[in-house]
């Protein structure tokens, strides 16, 4: 098992244990567990990660593939932009979504909301920089 999956297990444990919340670094931030199916592999695959509601949608949700502004998109990414759909747990709750890129104006401004609220995401971006645009996913239940 590799460090990052080792990593991950352990955050899907701990908000499985309990009802969706995390501590540590991810204390007090929104958490889903996405699930993908590997588009390579065809493995079923859950991949922790913070997400921002939308404010007027009570059934839509952006994730962000930023991968710790890593120079590469993650695999979750390609998995869930191939398929087109997904399934999310959020709380307690766990729902099937289907997924869409967001891009230009809404892309930009919905990131830079994920960033203000959380300035991790304005690090990952300048890390990015140059390199590539980290893309933002609407995840809408399905």
């Amino acid at each position: 098992m590799t460090e990052t999956q080792d990593w991950n297990s352990q955050i899907i444990a701990e908000f499985r244990a309990n009802e969706g919340r995390v501590g540590g670094p991810f204390e007090g931030a929104p958490m889903t567990l996405v699930h993908n199916r590997g588009r390579k592999s065809g493995r079923d695959l859950v991949s922790p990660m913070m997400y921002l509601a939308d404010e007027q949608d009570p059934e839509l949700i952006y994730v962000f593939a930023s991968k710790a502004g890593a120079p590469t998109n993650p695999d979750w990414y390609y998995n869930l932009t191939t398929a087109g759909k997904g399934e999310v747990e959020i709380g307690t709750q766990t729902y099937p979504v289907t997924v869409t890129e967001v891009t230009g104006a809404d892309r930009d401004r919905i990131y830079a909301e994920q960033a203000r609220r959380y300035p991790g995401f304005a690090g990952y971006e300048e890390k990015t920089a140059g390199i590539r645009v980290i893309p933002v996913l609407a995840l809408r239940r399905a």
